[in-house]
């Protein structure tokens, strides 16, 4: 039987960010976080590239030009979106996510999705740092499990 373990070994991968500047306090948090975890495990920061977009419903989108791109051993989302008074909350929340999803299965290049959907800026303040650091845990993991099979 054969076990693939987890490997969080960053070296000699390439990774893409697509950062959504809606909400930038929390967007810098995630970012930062984000960052130091790539370097931290392995990433060289030439290897690590980082393209902002208006809001997350863009995010999909030059996620899927990086993927076809075959630059990048994995891709990271990043940014927040904060329930407003409206339906446009879940909108936006749903069909970022969809999108993400969609350009992972479509081209097989993962996708961590490190999109805060939250309540407020208290959850989103409280969650970033942890979130950040946490997506780029995903995108690495999973670069190295696809790159195992």
């Amino acid at each position: 039987m054969r076990e693939i373990k987890q490997n969080l070994d960053g070296t000699g991968l390439q990774i893409g960010i697509v950062l959504s500047r809606f909400n930038p306090e929390i967007g810098d948090g995630l970012l930062s976080a984000c960052k130091a975890e790539l370097l931290k495990l392995g990433v060289a920061s030439d290897a690590i590239t980082i393209a902002t977009v208006p809001g997350a419903l863009e995010t999909p989108l030059l996620l899927q030009h990086m993927a076809l791109s075959e630059k990048f051993d994995a891709l990271i989302a990043l940014g927040a979106i904060i329930r407003g008074e409206t339906y446009h909350f879940e909108v936006v929340s749903n069909e970022s996510a969809r999108g993400i999803a969609e350009v992972q299965l479509n081209t097989g290049v993962p996708v961590a999705n490190a999109i805060l959907t939250t309540e407020d800026d208290d959850q989103a303040i409280a969650r970033m740092h942890i979130k950040g650091a946490e997506a780029a845990q995903v995108a690495i993991e999973i670069a190295n499990l696809v790159r195992s099979l």
